[in-house]
């Protein structure tokens, strides 16, 4: 069986697919700081888990659904962008 594919498809390769390998990577290092300063505070592990579960999986979310199709770091770049220079607009 064959498929016809556009040329002009972009493949993206995925991690399970729900994200891309660079986002998966963010989400990674977030996940490692967060944990090495949630054990650094705070004693109690019900603590240290609702701390970490509270600050984590927001961030996981939003990098899964995005925004408009983008990935986070994508969405990162264009906040950091308009912060450093906030009279230029984006305009669609």
């Amino acid at each position: 069986m064959n498929f016809i594919i556009p040329k002009n498809f972009n493949f993206h390769s995925k991690l399970f697919g729900l994200l891309d390998y660079q986002t998966a990577a963010l989400d990674a290092i977030w996940g490692g700081i967060l944990f090495l300063v949630v054990n650094l505070l705070f004693a109690s592990i019900s603590t240290k888990v609702y701390f970490f579960v509270g600050l984590f999986l927001p961030f996981v979310i939003f990098s899964i659904v995005g925004v408009n199709q983008e990935n986070i770091l994508s969405v990162l770049k264009y906040l950091f962008k308009y912060f450093k220079n906030p009279k230029i607009y984006l305009y669609k």
